[in-house]
């Protein structure tokens, strides 16, 4: 009996290691499917977890501890790598929810949505039309997320000399991808980034339904009593204010909250008149909306804007090459060849003329630009030009100062002085040192 009882605690302690097993399996297997369905229906979510990463790596950039730049770059880039995986998951979604009329009812939100940005509309349309395109698009955003990490791992395992070889490698992979996205459009100029944004094509989340009362409450109501508002209130039911003497409502203010003399129910303030202007103009069809896509950006037609724009993609594969000769120079020791102007001039020559021949070169209307969109584009070249103020020779000889003169005077203020003092030490560091901690290309 002993012996029969023993067997069968172990047979059912065997089917029962069986059982989990399998469920832990099952478990196992489901966990992407599972991960893709939480992205999918929780695009927002996602988002705001990827920002709060990436702002923690922000506040550990430097070398105070060993290691820690590289642990904080592995971090940032990983998340960096991961929302990639994420925005595929997103945009099957969106194509899946576009494809069925019963979805795309089911995830329409109770506001209109504003139309898609020209960005958007633009990018996707070749993302769409060419798979080369988004292939090619792809891998240079893989490297423009990875580049840094790889700077600091080769410098780290090869010194400068590795640094440099591995910043030269790179920089001729990015412009090869440019260069390659600028025949697949037709002789085009570039747009950053080169695929679309998230906020542009994640489906918006389901709302739930409105329920102005809960299911225990409804059951109150009996079948053949009309309803009245006392079943749902109970005592604590809304008495309907009285009216002034004057027989009138009180004095309604636009600002403030109002109530509903009945319901008690308040209601919102209205919104301001320009707040109104802008939300009606963004859902207002311009000239860009009704072209086709392709025509966001115009074909550089003549040779002085095609060079323009190869010179633009370029730029930053002379200046690491010009940087790599001067530390090979100076055999890659001491600080003496970050401070040598040539390969800040060139490269800052480079962007600067293509500037200014593909502003000559514009033919239109008020500023030449056929578009927002190239409008746009040229801002935003407009204001990354600045950062040559934190590369090379003009860092080390004009903007370091002022970053030192920041460095040493919050350190005099009580508490967080130190804490911010350090943190701006070690984007000093990360500034001067790295290449690509200060690259827009």
């Amino acid at each position: 009996m002993a012996a029969s009882s023993l067997r069968r605690g172990a047979q059912s302690a065997a089917s029962s290691l069986s059982s989990a097993s399998a469920e832990v399996t099952r478990a196992v297997l489901n966990l992407p499917h599972t991960y893709s369905e939480y992205v999918s229906s929780n695009p927002s979510s996602v988002s705001s977890v990827e920002s709060s990463i990436r702002s923690l790596t922000y506040l550990l950039p430097g070398v105070r501890f060993h290691d820690t730049e590289i642990a904080a770059e592995s971090v940032n880039t990983f998340v960096q790598l991961l929302s990639i995986y994420h925005d595929h998951l997103l945009k099957k979604r969106a194509a899946f929810v576009a494809s069925s009329p019963a979805l795309t009812r089911a995830y329409k939100t109770k506001q209109l949505q504003a139309k898609p940005s020209l960005h958007a509309k633009y990018t996707s349309y070749w993302s769409t039309s060419s798979t080369l395109y988004s292939k090619i698009a792809t891998f240079l955003r893989v490297a423009e997320y990875v580049q840094l990490l790889c700077e600091m791992v080769a410098r780290r395992q090869g010194g400068e000399r590795g640094r440099w070889r591995i910043v030269v490698i790179i920089e001729t992979f990015k412009a090869t991808c440019r260069l390659l996205l600028m025949r697949l459009t037709n002789a085009r100029s570039l747009v950053s980034p080169p695929m679309p944004e998230r906020q542009d094509f994640a489906p918006p989340e389901p709302e739930q339904p409105d329920e102005e009362f809960s299911e225990d409450e409804l059951k109150m109501v009996d079948e053949n009593e009309p309803f009245s508002s006392k079943h749902v209130l109970r005592d604590n039911g809304v008495p309907t204010p009285p009216l002034s003497d004057s027989g009138k409502l009180p004095q309604i203010s636009v600002s403030d909250p109002f109530s509903m003399p009945r319901t008690g129910v308040t209601l919102p303030t209205l919104p301001a008149s320009d707040s109104v202007t802008s939300y009606l103009l963004s859902h207002v069809l311009t000239a860009d909306d009704v072209k086709p896509a392709y025509q966001l950006l115009r074909q550089l037609a003549n040779l002085q804007t095609q060079a323009a724009e190869v010179l633009y993609i370029i730029r930053p594969l002379v200046y690491a090459v010009l940087m790599q000769r001067i530390a090979r120079t100076y055999g890659y020791e001491g600080t003496k060849w970050k401070k040598n102007w040539t390969p800040w001039l060139v490269g800052f020559g480079m962007e600067y003329v293509a500037r200014q021949l593909a502003k000559s070169g514009r033919i239109g209307p008020g500023d030449g630009f056929s578009s927002d969109l190239e409008r746009e584009e040229s801002k935003k070249r407009n204001v990354e030009m600045t950062w040559w103020m934190m590369r090379g020779a003009f860092y080390e000889n004009v903007t370091r100062r002022y970053v030192q003169g920041v460095k040493h005077g919050v350190t005099k203020v009580p508490i967080v002085g130190p804490l911010v003092a350090g943190i701006v030490e070690d984007y000093d560091i990360l500034w001067g040192d790295y290449h690509f901690a200060t690259s827009t290309l």
